[in-house]
């Protein structure tokens, strides 16, 4: 680290500057900017929310990208050049294999279909935004003070953007499918069909079959390589280039089950309560996404308020709109619902062509030239079938991959479809706003000021007349999608008699939905977190604002009620049989209860199931599962072979347990082996001196990744992704509502933004979402005002 860039940081430690974004300023900050139509406002609340305050349309998405720039300039800088495979530019030939690997999924269609499958003015949002961005980026020239130190660290300057660049990524998006085909074609080449129905349970009730003219040992780990890449986060560990000259070691490898870890992180629950259940006479509606934890946060709340919008909520850094949160009219929250988005098509290759309805077809070859620093620029060809990028070849070159996404399709950019709904002030309206939205597959839940309530899943969902997308596919042109489905004949409820909708990315098709026909998917996430969730709800006549907050908090495990229930716990060995006899089954952060069990189930429990169901096939084989079927196969087990099997495994799990935390049962907590390490991506590759500037608290954390309050963790039990992001809403009465969004608003180290929310929410705590001008007046702490450039005189 160079001195200069020390003496830097320990300014920024000890005297932080008044240009720094979420300071407490007493007057306010004036920015003259170029795009900007009429002066404009932002007002920074005590929580690090920014109101703005715009006195055109299109001037509030330029402030937008001006402000998202002020607050997370860093993080969307690497976003961009993530997406747009330009890493090496800047970091070095370390990161040229993932830049192929990004712009192997750009979209290349016709940006005149781009623009418009979104709405009539998505361009001009993308265009005002946009230009926001650079408006900050330029002041940096006048402003040095403004400028994120990790610039400075990494010794280059942010890039200025375009519009397209906005919709062009697709890598960014929480796409899944293309890797549960790759683990499941290992597994039926090596176990068999039958090993693969234990690996992961399919739903509704399905058998796949192999489709005619694939042989799943064609398909090997090491196809879904560059896809993998693509989607990585920037991992700093490789062969950076840093201002001071030192290269950190490269240390970078592939696997299935890396990949996997990073897909299987997305989550989140949602609900709305109508009036007739609410101790307020509104709907409340409840939201919390969870994604893997980040330095900084992977959403940001921002408030906009111009002619025709005034909306508030949570959105991607890098995007304009938002897209959970509320208007003046109505509320809405979103959860992954699992539309099979993706299929891998497999070719057989001769003489360089590829096998396309009894035709040899020549490959679809682009150069791209990627500019390195300090080096020459490199080109490489990336090639393309009639589905999509090839992926890889095999070592004879007799087969070629290929991905066919929906997401590569026109209106697809990942989350860019909410500027549409978010404007929208009815249900009616709402709906038609959906039939725009492409991606991710979300279920949506909906409430208004008018006392309705509503859920409708979108999504693009291919239609496969001739497979159900469980496997690759011959690309020969057999299993070729016609289409897509129309989002109407999607699921959709509207003041359903229960009360209350929920979703919590498990299986949500209705009973009579035609889903052998309409092929939306057949891979959810576990039903722990719903069933927890349509429990309470179910069971409260008058559901209050606090209810809603304690859900989003709970704790309670329905895998352990399940797992203890179907055993006489007094027969388990000691010290378990003590633990569990009154236990309430919450994985509460003090409990030692919970320590055993989830130790339990993770570590010794699911693996020795499995390994009975599937003849000791590898775990390595079967990669990462759910617990769903691993613990419904438990409880169908005699009652002789489940009481044996939990004793030989928790004697297990007792040892591991004394290993981890000692002999002393009284000292056994799960937020001692259950912890949220926040960890910015520089912090493993600076100084002890930048450390400094970059460090998180380590939270101890309840729960698991089965509790409505989600908490997965890895091997180590530590947490790796839950809620960052948490909104709670009284539906017509906006100031009364509360959010989270950890670890704080704003991405600049040093900012008191930067790590405010850490503790509070490691509480499970909440804070305002203040949303008229008077309350956020009252709690003001910054404000900045915008001024047009001034006009030269002729």
């Amino acid at each position: 680290m160079s001195p200069n860039i020390i003496r830097m940081i320990r300014c920024l430690l000890i005297l932080p500057s008044l240009m720094l974004p979420g300071l407490s300023q007493a007057d306010p900050v004036r920015y003259e900017v170029d795009g900007l139509s009429k002066p404009a406002e932002i007002i920074v609340d005590e929580y690090g929310v920014p109101h703005i305050y715009a006195n055109t349309h299109y001037d509030t998405f330029f402030v937008q990208g001006f402000n998202a720039a002020r607050d997370r300039l860093w993080q969307i800088d690497l976003w961009r050049r993530r997406g747009l495979g330009e890493l090496s530019e800047v970091l070095g030939p370390a990161f040229l294999e993932q830049d192929k690997a990004a712009r192997l999924f750009l979209y290349r269609g016709s940006m005149f279909r781009e623009w418009l499958a979104y709405g009539s003015d998505a361009k001009k949002i993308s265009e005002s935004f946009t230009a926001g961005i650079n408006a900050f980026i330029k002041l940096i020239d006048t402003h040095p003070g403004l400028l994120p130190v990790e610039f400075s660290i990494l010794d280059y300057t942010p890039a200025l953007w375009k519009p397209e660049d906005v919709v062009r990524i697709r890598s960014n998006g929480l796409w899944r499918n293309l890797t549960d085909e790759i683990r499941r074609a290992r597994v039926v080449c090596e176990a068999g069909l039958d090993v693969d129905a234990y690996r992961r349970k399919l739903e509704p009730e399905w058998r796949t079959t192999v489709p005619a003219g694939l042989d799943p040992c064609d398909v090997t780990e090491d196809v879904g390589r560059l896809y993998s890449l693509a989607k990585a986060p920037v991992d700093f560990k490789k062969s950076v280039q840093f201002a001071d000259g030192t290269v950190p070691a490269k240390d970078y490898s592939y696997s299935l089950a890396l990949l996997e870890d990073q897909l299987i992180d997305a989550g989140s629950n949602n609900w709305a309560v109508s009036p007739a259940r609410t101790d307020t006479g509104r709907p409340i509606l409840a939201n919390d996404p969870h994604r893997g934890h980040a330095v900084p946060s992977l959403r940001y709340i921002a408030h906009l308020n111009g002619p025709g919008i005034n909306v508030i909520g949570a959105g991607e850094p890098a995007l304009p709109g938002i897209s959970i949160g509320h208007n003046e009219k109505i509320a809405f929250g979103l959860t992954i619902f699992s539309i099979d988005q993706e299929d891998l098509m497999v070719y057989e290759v001769k003489d360089g062509k590829y096998r396309y309805k009894d035709q040899w077809k020549a490959f679809e070859t682009i150069a791209e030239t990627f500019n390195v620093r300090d080096g020459k620029p490199v080109t490489y060809s990336l090639d393309f079938t009639v589905h999509g990028p090839v992926l890889a070849r095999n070592e004879a070159g007799t087969r070629a991959f290929a991905a066919q996404a929906a997401w590569l399709q026109p209106g697809m950019a990942p989350y860019f479809g909410s500027v549409e709904y978010m404007r929208a002030s009815n249900w009616r309206e709402f709906l038609a706003a959906l039939n725009r939205w492409g991606a991710p597959s979300e279920n949506q839940v909906y409430a208004d000021t008018e006392g309705n309530i509503g859920y409708k899943p979108a999504g693009l969902t291919p239609v496969r007349p001739h497979h159900d997308g469980l496997l690759p596919v011959p690309g020969d042109g057999r299993y070729d999608w016609q289409g897509f489905y129309d989002m109407d004949q999607l699921p959709v409820e509207f003041n359903p008699a229960r009360g209350f909708v929920a979703t919590a990315n498990a299986m949500s098709l209705p009973e009579d939905f035609p889903y052998r026909s309409i092929k939306t998917g057949f891979e959810w996430a576990a039903p722990w977190r719903i069933r927890r969730i349509t429990e309470v709800l179910a069971s409260q006549n008058k559901h209050s604002l606090a209810d809603s907050v304690a859900l989003q908090r709970d704790y309670l495990s329905i895998p352990a009620r399940t797992v203890l229930g179907s055993l006489d716990v007094s027969k388990l060995p000691e010290p378990a049989a003590r633990l569990f006899s009154d236990w309430d089954f919450v994985l509460a952060p003090d409990s030692a209860a919970a320590t055993v069990f989830e130790v339990w189930i993770s570590h010794h429990l699911v693996p020795a199931v499995m390994a009975d169901l599937t003849a000791n096939t590898s775990p390595e084989l079967l990669g990462n599962m759910t617990n769903f079927v691993t613990v419904e196969q438990f409880i169908r087990y005699a009652e002789s072979k489940r009481q044996e099997l939990a004793k030989v495994t928790l004697e297990r799990a007792l040892a591991e347990v004394r290993q981890r935390l000692g002999e002393d049962v009284a000292g056994w907590r799960w937020g001692d082996l259950h912890q949220m390490k926040f960890r910015h991506p520089l912090y493993d590759v600076v100084d002890e001196e930048t450390r400094k500037l970059l460090a998180m608290p380590v939270v101890a954390r309840g729960g698991s990744a089965d509790t409505p309050n989600s908490t997965r963790y890895n091997q180590a039990f530590d947490v790796v992704s839950g809620a960052s992001w948490r909104m709670v809403l009284d539906v017509g009465n906006w100031d009364v509502a509360y959010m989270t969004n950890a670890p704080g608003q704003s991405g600049v180290p040093g900012s008191q933004h930067y790590l405010d929310m850490v503790s509070m929410w490691g509480d499970d705590a909440s804070l305002p979402l203040l949303y008229s001008r008077e309350a956020v007046e009252l709690h003001k702490t910054t404000v900045i005002q915008l001024l047009p450039v001034t006009e030269a005189a002729p």
